[in-house]
């Protein structure tokens, strides 16, 4: 009998075993998982990692190789270079277009200009290379179920056969992919336009090389968008940056004006081989042939320079596309009449797209700082119509300014209130842990307290002057200070004496709030701040606020409760070292008056000596009343 039934039951439950014969142990055959085990508990976000799933829930290897996450780091910088490969290779396809020169020394005549042909073929083919890498990935990584998508956040299939069927069945996916990277342009340029020029069938060139180049060109557009959707779905987001986008737009708007220029040149040179077949001077502008909208090639046409070839049709692109087409004067030919509208419309949609994604990057670089100049208007007006004081809007004006120039228009808070708990727990210690263990007060506690504090404290901001809280109102919140610094201003007495004191960053103030939670009052009555405190210059800070302190005084009493903790708030405390020094002060004085008193008692008469002594015990009353009337109080009492 075996020891542990519940162990050979589970192991039962995932493995099979055969045997070849009586005399062969029998083999054991594991069943692997081939979906993400984590992906099927409740509450996981889409396409999470798969790193916590155990090596043997999966196989690491398949037929095709390792399958990999689509969400890992490695495979997003792949992406984004497969994007920008398909942007150089829409780029790249026009420049065939320029492989047919015109020499206009001597007899005309068109020719295969052989090294830039080589150098586009080299360059046409290493980006289809790029492709190729991409398109044979796509059976190494994980996809998203769509069945899984019914119900729940989706599931990851792992399974390599599984991958590669769903790739080969979609249409959109690996027969596009295929497609686009077909050697098309370097087939028509090595194998059939060599024998059409000698057939001197120009005009025939120029049409097959419009023709195979639309024909491929079209579904590349298409397939860059969907595989720019694509990657943006699986993986979440491709180029993160709003700068990128930018970049992206313009680099979208002069591929189209370089495909618009391409293409002119071609059918420009076909208006030329139609003159050509009239009469033999062709090359002058204001020769009796009507060239419409390619009079402005002739001049390329002339020159045997192969960059003024390549940029002038970049530039016409560009200079129609960005006008509408209103600079074209087509003929009546109905072939220039189509290629003007279809430029029309082109330069109108691009126009509008270019503009619009520019509005949208521009409302997001300078989106909080309208917001705040709206703010500032609308606080104009409401002090205007309120007819607050001039001090105040002063202040308010000092107020805004001061917080603009320390936070930069953002909300902490807003920014982390939609994320997941753990995460923005995680964050306000990173943020402030820093900041709390400069407090000696909160040095002795552990973490686990040291996390609740961080998580409930709320960032402050005060401007220079401002007063944080006066004497005799009672504290809100304990204010632990992170920049800057406060002077605390106290009145002893009724002779309009204070006492003044500087806290600099990482003190704090409020501490008659810790001991008024640790006092396990009956009353709900907030303790009464005993000084002033204004802002020498502007102050950054955290507040926790009297609820919170309670919270985390009732839950963790146990480590509040200790009397080294209070005697180390009473040492860092600013009212327990005002009490001090006010103490010394008033010993100080006494031990004076005594010492002077000794000294000129031998000249005084008795009166003399009655009235010292009446002064001194009126001083040391004075001295005993102030002194009770100071001393703070806490829980140890």
């Amino acid at each position: 009998m075996s020891r542990n039934p519940d162990k050979n039951n589970n192991r039962n439950r995932n493995s099979h075993s055969i045997s070849d014969g009586d005399d062969h142990e029998p083999i054991a055959i594991t069943k692997y998982f081939n979906e993400c085990s984590a992906c099927t508990q409740v509450g996981v976000p889409v396409f999470h990692s798969i790193r916590s799933d155990c090596d043997l829930r999966r196989p690491s290897w398949g037929p095709f190789g390792r399958v990999s996450d689509p969400r890992s780091k490695r495979v997003l910088r792949w992406n984004r270079a497969v994007l920008l490969a398909r942007g150089m290779a829409l780029a790249v396809d026009p420049l065939f277009f320029y492989t047919i020169s015109f020499s206009a020394s001597g007899a005309p005549c068109f020719y295969i200009n052989v090294a830039f042909a080589a150098i586009l073929t080299v360059v046409r083919t290493g980006v289809d290379l790029v492709h190729l890498c991409h398109l044979l990935l796509q059976f190494r990584l994980a996809y998203v179920s769509t069945e899984s998508l019914v119900v729940g956040c989706g599931k990851l299939v792992w399974d390599a056969r599984a991958i590669a069927s769903h790739n080969l069945r979609s249409l959109k996916g690996f027969w596009l992919d295929a497609f686009v990277i077909l050697p098309v342009p370097q087939v028509v340029t090595w194998l059939i336009v060599p024998k059409l020029i000698k057939e001197e069938g120009i005009k025939l060139i120029m049409t097959i090389l419009l023709v195979t180049y639309l024909f491929q060109f079209l579904p590349k557009i298409y397939h860059s968008i969907y595989l720019l959707r694509k990657l943006q779905k699986v993986t979440g987001y491709i180029f993160g940056s709003d700068w990128w986008r930018l970049h992206l737009n313009l680099l979208a708007y002069f591929i189209a004006s370089h495909v618009v220029g391409g293409c002119w040149y071609a059918l420009s040179t076909q208006r030329l081989v139609s003159c050509l077949q009239k009469q033999s001077l062709c090359l002058d502008v204001d020769g009796p042939f009507n060239y419409g909208i390619y009079t402005e090639a002739l001049p390329v046409f002339s020159s045997n320079s192969l960059a003024l070839t390549i940029l002038y049709p970049i530039y016409w692109g560009f200079l129609n596309l960005s006008t509408f087409g209103n600079v074209l004067e087509p003929s009546c030919n109905w072939l220039e009449l189509i290629v003007s509208i279809c430029i029309t419309l082109a330069g109108l949609a691009l126009f509008i797209t270019l503009v619009g994604n520019i509005q949208i990057f521009l409302h997001t670089v300078t989106a909080t700082k309208k917001e705040m100049q709206l703010r500032y208007r609308d606080m104009e007006r409401w002090m205007k119509r309120r007819q607050l004081p001039s001090h105040l809007r002063r202040r308010v004006r000092h107020f805004e300014r001061q917080r603009w120039a320390a936070m930069g228009g953002l909300d902490e808070m807003e920014l982390i209130r939609d994320l997941p708990d753990g995460l923005r727990r995680d964050i306000k210690r990173y943020l402030r842990i820093d900041l709390v263990k400069k407090v000696p007060l909160l040095q002795m506690l552990d973490d686990l307290i040291l996390d609740n504090i961080c998580d409930m404290v709320t960032p402050l901001f005060f401007s220079r002057g401002e007063k944080i809280i006066r004497e005799g109102d009672p504290v809100h919140r304990m204010i632990f200070i992170g920049n800057g610094r406060l002077n605390r201003r106290q009145a002893l007495g009724k002779k309009f004496i204070t006492t003044s004191t500087v806290l600099e960053a990482g003190s704090f103030l409020g501490e008659d709030l810790l001991s008024w939670c640790l006092h396990q009052s009956f009353t709900d009555r907030l303790p009464f701040s005993p000084a002033t405190f204004v802002c020498l210059e502007s102050v950054e800070a955290y507040g926790l606020d009297a609820c919170n302190l309670r919270f985390i005084t009732e839950h963790f009493r146990y480590k509040f409760s200790g009397d080294r903790l209070m005697r180390t708030m009473r040492y860092y405390s600013s009212n327990w070292r005002t009490w001090g020094a006010v103490i010394i002060q008033f010993a100080w004085r006494r031990y004076r008056i005594r010492t002077r008193r000794s000294a000129v008692t031998d000249h005084l008469d008795p009166l003399m000596q009655n009235r010292s002594g009446s002064s001194e015990n009126l001083l040391r009353q004075g001295a005993a009343l102030l002194i009770m009337s100071l001393r703070p109080h806490d829980h140890l009492e």
